[in-house]
Parts: structure tokens; C-alpha cells; sequence
């Protein structure tokens, strides 16, 4: 199990301490600890030595030799962290410095962490797996933590800004941080591998999924950034992301993440494999780091330099990115616990005509998901208007699991008639307001149209208040607008004003 006693109790330990031996991690003028101190101190040496053992094991594959010592030495190490806060002149830090380094020295190598103990007591029946987020998948045991032949632990610093953002995410942020990770599991099937073809670490498509969407594939910014990871129009563009008959493939979860990868292959390519530039340009633009780092692109994102200069979005963005990622590589060692997902993908043809919404309402909590499945739907099915009834004999992608609970309940009996009979209610007629006879605020149009291109920023109410002359109800019919949506490089028609 994860050393829980210490968690509640400690902090971590920047990374420099981190990964050094702890010995190094204290000070030459430090004075001398007193016995007791000592004693532990002595402990917390002997635990951490008990992991690398451990971890030497398991890779010998001497599994349960390897699992006896991490028991053995994760017991040492928490009891000597209980007592270290009632010890005179104990350090509470260094034993944080241990746990983010034996953390580190897990990733991508070790099959019987700390994160995998401990988690079966509470399992639905049938299940076939004790596992937890990366460590559930079977690519966790190749090497899918790398970056660019770095670990991807190595390349985040537990600095002030990433541990700030771990507080958030499992605190006021945790909610979101649940439903990513369960859209993410039903999505992976068609994201992961455009990661793996740029050999691209899963926790990092992890980590920007959950800060740029929660995993909501239509999800659209009021910048205009859209899709599960948040393209803007012109960035889209320059990699293929295009509209296809009326279709944004912006919202394509797979073009999505194909883009994002080669995005961020041609970005680290630029700024030297240097993950925390590189996340500060998808976040902030290329162009602008390019102009702030220029040829040093060594320099870290925590220079002055640079982070002075950086917007607070941008500030915040890269640490919570890597605080995502690294809860997804080792969400029990921060008494995380992410839900158990059967995310293998199936199908369904419609034997009688059904909309995504009705499909929502008969499947109702079909494989014990509570809040329904209505935006898994959406999600696998982003070309589909969720409200329109599909034909008999339409194809709708859903999970594997399913396909059974459509046959037994969305094909005959009562809930699909009732889903249809809510979904068709018809509502009451609401006359139009009258047209106001006042005399205008401004100066009217002279009944003749122009051109405009929708630039990045703007909104309707933003290009109507600069006409002067109009409305945005007038401007959004003249236009067929649905809900007043906009996006740049859209062209406008525009009365002329007088």
C-alpha cells in the first residue's frame, strides 16, 4: 500500500533533493541530530535501500522476494515517518525527498509498486484486473513513460508551482479530474496510438486532456479554441484539421490527438526536448517562446526571464499539465483512486430509429454508470447531432459493454417508447415579443450588406457593437447563425451603416 501516514503528514521535496541520496539532501552546517533522530534517520536510509532491492528483484523477476522487501521496507518507512513530527529536531522533508525518489525510480520499470497494492478489496465482481490508472493498461509495462528516451518522472520538477497545482487537482479540481480520466478511458482506443506513433508518453496526452477539455470532445472556448484538446482554427488548419462536410475535425477525438502529437514532436523538436517550453507554446504560441528563449532553449520556464513575461494562463497551464500527468503515473501514492473503466470499444446497429439522447435515456445506468451515458455518446459519436433520430441500420460506436444492455432494453419493451415520448414532447408556442417603435440608440443601416472576416477574438456582440448600426439577432439571421456561434476566418454579411 502507499505510505498513506506520510502523505498525511508531509510534503514534497523539490526535485533537486529528490533525486539526490539523502545524505546529500542535508545541509554541511546542519547541527548534529540527537539519538532519536539518528535512529530514524537510520530507518528512512534502510527503507530506501529496501526499494532499490525490491525494485532489482522484480526486475530479476523474482516476484514474490520482490514484494515481501517493498512490504517490509514501506512499513519501515512509514513507521519512521509517524514519529519524526514528535522527535526534536527531526526533518519531516527528508523523508518526502526519499518518497519522490523511490517514486521516480518505479516509473516504467517496476510491476509491484506501491500503486498496484491494496486494491482489490473493494472490486466489482468479475473484475479482472487490481490495477489503476497507467498500471492498468498492458502497454504500462513497455516503455510508455518515455520522453524522447527520458523519463518523463525525471523531466518534472516538484517545484512550488507543480505541487500547488497536485493540491488542486485533488481538492477543488478532483471532480474534473474524474470525469477526464473516465472520458480518457473511453476515448484511448482512439487517441493513444496517434501518441505512440510519435513515441510520446500517455501520462503527457493524459495530463493536456484533463487541463484543456475534461475529455469533452466538443468543447469550445470563448477564444475559439475547440475539440478534446482545444485547436485553435488556424493552428488546426496547419495540421490538417479541417471542416469536411460541415464536419470540424477539430472534434475528432483521433485526428485530434494525431495533430496534438505531431504538434508537440515539432515543438520539442524546437525547443530541445524541453517539455515545460514546449507545453508554455500550446498553450501560449510557438512564436511568442521562440522570441522569449531564443537560442537558449536550455534555459528552464521558471527563469525570471522567461516567466516574468508569460501570461497567468500560461503560468498556471504548464504546471497543471504535469501535475495531471503525474497523478495518472501514481494516483494511489497521493490516496488517489481513479474509477475502474472497461474502455474496450464496440458497436451497435439501430434496430428501430433513435436518437443519441433517446439511446441515453433507455440505456439509463447501464455498467453501473451512475451519471449516465449521454456524453460517452457524444464523445465516440462527434459527427452526430445528439437530438436527431438516426435510421434503422445506422452504426452508433459505444462501449463493448453496451452492446448487450441495447439489445435487452433499446430494442423492444418500454424504454425506448418512453425515451421517444420525452424526446418528442412538444412544447408550448411562445409568441414573438413585439418590435420596439423607439427611435434607435444608434444611427441605422442603409439597407446594403458587406463582407467581414471573422478574426481570432472576436464575438458577435464585439463586431456588432463596433458596426454601430445593428443587432446581434439581426446580424446571427442575416447569417443563419445557430446559437450566435462564430469562429475566425468565417465571413460575415454586415449591414452598411448610414
Amino acid at each position: 500500500m502507499a505510505p498513506r501516514a506520510l502523505l498525511n503528514s508531509l510534503r514534497l521535496a523539490p526535485l533537486a533533493c529528490a533525486l539526490t541520496l539523502l545524505a546529500a539532501c542535508a545541509s554541511s552546517a546542519a547541527p548534529k541530530p540527537s539519538p532519536q533522530t539518528s535512529q530514524l534517520y537510520a530507518q528512512l536510509d534502510q527503507a530506501s535501500k529496501g526499494y532499490e532491492t525490491a525494485l532489482e528483484q522484480a526486475r530479476a523477476g523474482h516476484a514474490q522476494a520482490s514484494q515481501q522487501t517493498l512490504d517490509a521496507s514501506l512499513n519501515q518507512l512509514k513507521d519512521a515517518a509517524a514519529h519524526c513530527p514528535g522527535t526534536a529536531g527531526c526533518d519531516p522533508q527528508r523523508f518526502f525527498s526519499v518518497f519522490d525518489r523511490l517514486l521516480r525510480l518505479k516509473d516504467g520499470n517496476f510491476a509491484l509498486g506501491d500503486d498496484l497494492d491494496g486494491m482489490d478489496d473493494d472490486m466489482p465482481e468479475g473484475s479482472n484486473s487490481g490495477k489503476t490508472g497507467a498500471a492498468s493498461l498492458p502497454e504500462a509495462q513497455r516503455s510508455v513513460t518515455l520522453l524522447r528516451g527520458q523519463q518523463l518522472s525525471q523531466l518534472i520538477a516538484m517545484n512550488g508551482p507543480v505541487k500547488a497545482a497536485l493540491e488542486m487537482w485533488l481538492t477543488q479540481w478532483r471532480g474534473n479530474l474524474m470525469d477526464a480520466y473516465v472520458n480518457y478511458e473511453f476515448l484511448r482506443y482512439q487517441m493513444w496510438p496517434e501518441y505512440q506513433k510519435q513515441d510520446l508518453p500517455e501520462a503527457l496526452l493524459f495530463g493536456i486532456l484533463a487541463k484543456e477539455s475534461g475529455g469533452k470532445v466538443h468543447a469550445v472556448s470563448r477564444s475559439g479554441a475547440a475539440g478534446p484538446l482545444q485547436f485553435m482554427y488556424a493552428t488546426g488548419l496547419r495540421f490538417g484539421l479541417n471542416t469536411e462536410d460541415g464536419f470540424d475535425s477539430r472534434f475528432d477525438p483521433a485526428e485530434a490527438a494525431r495533430a496534438n502529437a505531431e504538434y508537440m514532436d515539432e515543438q520539442l523538436k524546437a525547443f530541445n526536448n524541453n517539455l515545460e517550453l514546449t507545453l508554455a507554446a500550446y498553450n501560449g504560441g510557438e512564436g511568442r517562446m521562440r522570441r522569449l528563449v531564443g537560442d537558449n532553449t536550455s534555459v528552464s520556464l521558471y527563469d525570471p526571464t522567461i516567466y516574468n513575461q508569460l501570461s497567468q494562463e500560461t503560468r498556471d497551464y504548464v504546471p497543471s499539465v504535469l501535475a495531471a500527468a503525474w497523478l495518472f503515473l501514481h494516483p494511489e501514492s497521493y490516496n488517489l483512486r481513479f474509477p475502474r473503466v472497461d474502455g474496450a470499444p464496440g458497436s451497435i446497429v439501430l434496430k428501430r430509429p433513435a436518437s443519441l439522447t433517446e439511446l441515453t435515456v433507455c440505456l439509463g445506468s447501464a455498467g453501473g454508470m451512475s451519471d449516465g451515458w449521454f456524453r460517452t455518446l457524444r464523445n465516440l459519436n462527434p459527427r452526430l447531432d445528439p437530438q436527431v433520430a438516426q435510421p434503422v441500420g445506422v452504426r452508433i460506436m459505444v462501449p463493448k459493454m453496451l452492446e448487450r444492455p441495447y439489445e435487452a432494453r433499446c430494442t423492444d419493451g418500454p424504454w425506448p417508447i418512453l425515451a421517444n415520448d420525452l424526446h418528442t414532447a412538444v412544447l408550448p408556442v411562445v409568441p414573438p415579443a413585439p418590435v420596439a417603435t423607439s427611435a434607435p440608440t444608434h444611427s441605422s443601416s442603409s439597407g446594403k450588406t458587406r463582407s467581414y472576416v471573422v478574426r481570432r477574438g472576436d464575438t458577435l456582440t464585439s463586431i456588432v457593437n463596433k458596426l454601430g448600426c445593428s443587432s446581434v439577432q439581426e446580424v446571427a439571421e442575416m447569417n443563419d447563425l445557430s446559437r450566435q456561434h462564430i469562429k475566425p476566418g468565417q465571413t460575415l454579411k454586415l449591414p452598411t451603416c448610414r
